[in-house]
């Protein structure tokens, strides 16, 4: 599993959207997008902020 899929499948199953998500771990929309998107380049501190996020839930 890729760490877009972890994401999309944990985001999914705390029954956030996408704009609750980047709202809660304070992140950008557009970041949390292509996250899910399995983008290359991000911020591994934005990363991580979402993370802890759905680890709580």
């Amino acid at each position: 599993m890729t760490l877009s899929e972890f994401v999309k499948e944990k985001r999914r199953l705390a029954n956030l959207t996408q704009p609750e998500l980047s709202e809660k771990a304070g992140v950008g929309l557009r970041f949390v997008r292509e996250l899910e998107q399995g983008k290359e380049t991000l911020r591994l501190d934005k990363v991580n902020q979402v993370l802890q996020l759905l680890a709580m839930k």
